[in-house]
């Protein structure tokens, strides 16, 4: 629409379609829609939020014409035999056709109370008047199912509008001189030709830059129509799903199916950032590359992810496009994949040591890898094998760990850190994972400072151990519900681990000093389950691999006098240790005891839950108090805080030039648990090296939290009786046996002596332990549930929301002002921006459902949110301008 008087035309034909009532269904008003626009800038710009809502709120049926006018113009484009023909058949009007679908399909599904007529109108059978020609200028469109069957007219029996809608794009995808390079004559004009060399083909084929924005503006339209998901709630997705997206992914068409995966899989994976753009360019051009990728791989991880519903007496279909990811066996495949992930991944750490400011501003897509690399994990045991089995695991286990510290001091990107967790969680229940992380890792000096670790000399198995010590610790307790997926991971490396160097033996012990102190156990009724956790890591390691880590036995030995108070712990001896170190504080304080750390509150602090009234202390009755200063990283008694605090989430860099925006989870907590609850004995029942990576049928209990131990204004209370009811059942025999026979063959003296620490090392490695027997090796796989699942899809479609909030990269912008239940999305004052990009980027969400649970598949605190709200009750107006702002208000 090149001239301003065209532009005010369609602008008045849009005022139109909401004050005139029931505008007939052949006026030549309707070509207006895909002949007067010549871009998606112009109809998202001219075809506003308020224009799409006042339709529907007031002139519904013209809405509905319209919808059926452009469907029914883009289906005989389609099946034209000119098409795309300038004359007869434009390419115009087609674009035009699905970016007027791509503005007001929003709005439609926001709407809760016009679920039964979407249902009806786009999912409803039809019947539509037979027509056997047309013209370019011709109004033509199915007339719904109010049809009047007039004498003389030819009706036939048609599929639902989204089904020949959904089915017409997947052929646009593919289609000739559109999408595709021009088929000769006389070949079919659908060819369903793979786009890029990869995963199921040798070459690429040949693509114009027009022929990229168009299967842009079709990814987008297909995006549009499974956005549905994010209209609702978190806990209703999993079970209601998707009509969209269940009828695409359980297409029984393998050549559709193929096609569509690897065109997505290859044009993603062959995507390289650093090809030949310079740092700054970013800052001023789009690449239009970027946009197809980013629209392919989240069009990929909407089909791969997607759960189809279960019905009941009726057998869940396949989602084929996770089937046959899942099939991919080829080794030249898998070496692709990786390859193109690492590329991709490794950008922020290139950008991180670059010497141009601004570089890494053009990293992008790197969560969405992340949840790719997961999900092809999961699906594909061959895949796992070929990463595992060999070394191709390290550098993606470096990888997970570089993006988990980074983004751990950011509230906007914990969904990213959670994710990183069940990562590494997924790949740690496979043994070889464990036993190639034997290996020394030489490389540690040329990481990025986040993730490197000051003097480190030892395996990939201390880096991953000290690593999560970090991430607990240093994370101010905000990563509470991910410390069970984090202490599985050392739990199912525990038994293949050997020589743990002397820090990361330190660690360990200061996590266990930690959970271990008053505070923290009495904090709430499930802080124990993490203490059980860790103990069983710590008995698995001494039973398994006793004498390959004497340092480790070592470094128990000095704290045995921690390991024997936890088994006399009561009620009273916790309260009096908390009220003495209270006193023994406030004495300190005035007198600057030296011997009082005032740096180490990070560990137990940041642990610690905040729902109990009672004063922060960590230490245990009778525990010397140089065991104190030996393990005191773990104290949570100290209100002061050396370390560096995060950077609020709300000054996160933001790739988006004019806005910023975050996306917070409806519900708090709300990612999967570990197993809980069970007794040793009964751990040791379960089968060695289970696991499970199935996301249908889950048998995970989604019942609330014990309250037997809360008061009647719900803060917990512990009682006798409560500690009665888990310390018998902490696994402490094992370290317990150990410390017993140990320490009457050495002299107690000489424990913790630097003078005479190698013979004692040398004397534990000697000794034959009695009555300590290697416990079958109890794996603790990450296990999916229906909550564990809404989490998920709402973090995919929070980083999908995010991305198509930034203009300046080519997106549009389909969502914004939308009334999102998935996600909360919050607007505050702008920020001001930088010359990247303003501050407050997203692209994760929250969590809440650990707080509601009792025993789905992973246990940890629950925390509060932000601000209080967690359903987002009426659309959120978007910004308009520079003028506006959506920065991230969540609590993780």
């Amino acid at each position: 629409m090149g001239a301003s008087d065209s532009k005010l035309v369609f602008k008045k034909g849009i005022f139109r379609l909401s004050e005139e009532r029931r505008i007939p269904a052949d006026d030549a008003y309707w070509t207006s829609f895909w002949e007067l626009p010549e871009s998606s800038e112009d109809i998202f710009n001219l075809f506003s939020p308020a224009d799409v809502r006042r339709t529907r709120d007031n002139a519904l049926e013209n809405l509905e014409t319209l919808i059926l006018a452009v469907t029914s113009r883009l289906f005989v484009l389609r099946h034209h035999p000119s098409f795309p023909d300038l004359e007869f058949a434009p390419e115009r009007d087609a674009l035009n056709c699905v970016r007027v679908l791509t503005r007001v399909l929003p709005y439609i599904y926001e709407k809760e109370s016009l679920q039964p007529w979407e249902e009806r109108f786009f999912w409803g059978q039809r019947r539509k008047r037979t027509r056997t020609t047309s013209i370019a200028n011709e109004v033509l469109f199915d007339e719904g199912q109010e049809v009047q069957i007039r004498t003389g007219d030819e009706f036939e029996d048609a599929r639902p509008l989204a089904e020949e809608l959904l089915d017409t794009l997947v052929d646009l995808l593919f289609f000739s001189d559109f999408t595709v390079p021009k088929q000769p004559h006389g070949k079919p004009k659908v060819s369903y030709a793979i786009w890029q060399s990869g995963v199921g083909c040798n070459a690429s084929i040949p693509t114009t830059k027009e022929q990229e924005s168009n299967r842009c503006e079709i990814l987008r339209l297909l995006l549009t129509l499974a956005s549905q998901s994010m209209y609702m709630s978190p806990s209703a997705l999993p079970h209601k799903g998707t009509r969209a997206l269940t009828y695409l992914c359980t297409c029984p068409d393998k050549q559709v199916v193929l096609s569509v995966l690897c065109s997505l899989l290859n044009t993603t994976l062959k995507y390289n950032p650093a090809s030949w753009r310079v740092p700054y360019n970013t800052l001023v051009f789009k690449d239009p590359k970027q946009v197809l990728v980013t629209y392919t791989l989240q069009f990929l991880l909407v089909t791969v992810l997607y759960p189809i519903p279960e019905q009941p007496g009726i057998p869940t279909p396949k989602n084929f496009y996770r089937h046959f990811l899942g099939r991919l066996h080829r080794p030249q495949d898998f070496q692709f994949i990786v390859d193109g992930m690492t590329r991709i991944l490794n950008q922020p750490l290139l950008a991180n040591s670059s010497y141009i400011p601004g570089a890494q501003s053009s990293v992008r897509f790197a969560p969405e890898i992340i949840m790719l690399f997961w999900e092809v994990t999961q699906c594909n045991k061959r895949f796992r094998s070929f990463m595992i089995d060999t070394d191709r695991a390290h550098d993606f286990v470096i990888l997970i760990l570089f993006y988990a510290l980074e983004y751990k001091g950011d509230a906007s990107k914990h969904g990213v850190v959670r994710m990183c967790a069940f990562l590494l969680q997924t790949l740690s229940v496979e043994k070889n994972f464990g036993l190639n992380l034997n290996k020394t890792f030489e490389a540690q000096d040329t990481l990025p400072p986040a993730i490197r670790i000051v003097g480190f000399k030892g395996t990939y198995a201390d880096f991953v151990i000290q690593s999560i010590y970090h991430l607990i610790t240093k994370s101010q307790g905000k990563l509470s519900a991910i410390y069970p997926a984090l202490l599985a991971v050392i739990n199912n490396i525990s038994p293949s681990i050997q020589g743990l160097s002397t820090p990361t033996c330190s660690k360990i012990i200061q996590l266990f000093n930690s959970m271990s102190s008053p505070s923290f156990l009495v904090a709430n009724e499930t802080n124990h389950d993490l203490l059980r956790a860790l103990l069983e890591s710590m008995n698995s390691t001494v039973e398994h691999q006793y004498k390959n880590n004497v340092e480790f036995v070592y470094a128990i030995l000095k704290n045995r006098k921690r390991f024997e108070a936890l088994r006399s712990f009561t009620l009273e001896s916790g309260q009096e240790e908390i009220e003495r170190r209270n006193r023994r504080r406030k004495e300190s304080a005035a007198s600057h005891d030296p011997l009082e750390p005032n740096s180490t509150r990070s560990s137990v602090d940041s642990l610690r839950s905040p729902t109990t009234s009672l004063s922060r202390v960590s230490t245990l009755n009778d525990v010397a108090e140089e065991d104190d200063g030996t393990f005191a990283v773990g104290d949570d008694d100290d209100d002061s805080d050396d370390e560096e605090r995060p950077t609020p989430a709300a000054s996160s860099p933001s790739e988006n030039p004019s806005r910023s925006s975050s996306v917070a989870s409806q519900v708090e907590d709300d990612v999967p648990r570990q197993l809980r609850g069970m007794s040793e004995k009964a751990r040791g029942k379960m089968p060695a090296g289970a696991r499970s990576f199935s996301r249908q049928n889950s048998t995970a209990s989604l019942g609330g939290n014990s309250v037997a131990s809360q008061s009647q204004s719900g803060i917990f209370e512990p009682t006798a009786q409560w500690i009665e009811s888990w310390l018998p059942e902490l696994p402490l025999h094992t370290i317990l046996t150990l410390i017993q026979q140990l320490t009457a063959l050495i002299p107690r003296h000489t424990i913790g002596s630097e003078a005479t620490m190698s013979v004692t090392l040398q004397k534990i490695r000697e000794v034959q332990l009695v009555g300590v027997e290697p416990s079958p090796i109890r794996i603790q796989s990450f296990e999916w549930s229906q909550l564990a699942l809404g989490w998920y899809e709402s973090l995919l479609w929070g980083f999908i929301f995010t991305s198509e909030l930034q203009h300046a990269k080519g997106t549009v912008g389909i969502w914004n002002s939308t009334a999102i239940k998935l996600f909360r999305v919050q607007e505050t004052a702008p920020q001001g921006p930088s010359l990247t990009s303003p501050r407050g980027a997203v692209d994760a969400v929250g969590s809440n459902i650990v707080s509601r649970i009792g025993a789905i598949n992973l246990r940890g605190a629950a925390a509060g949110t932000a601000t209080g709200s967690l359903a987002q009750t009426s659309p959120s107006p978007g910004p308009t301008g520079a003028g506006g702002q959506q920065t991230p208000h969540r609590g993780v």
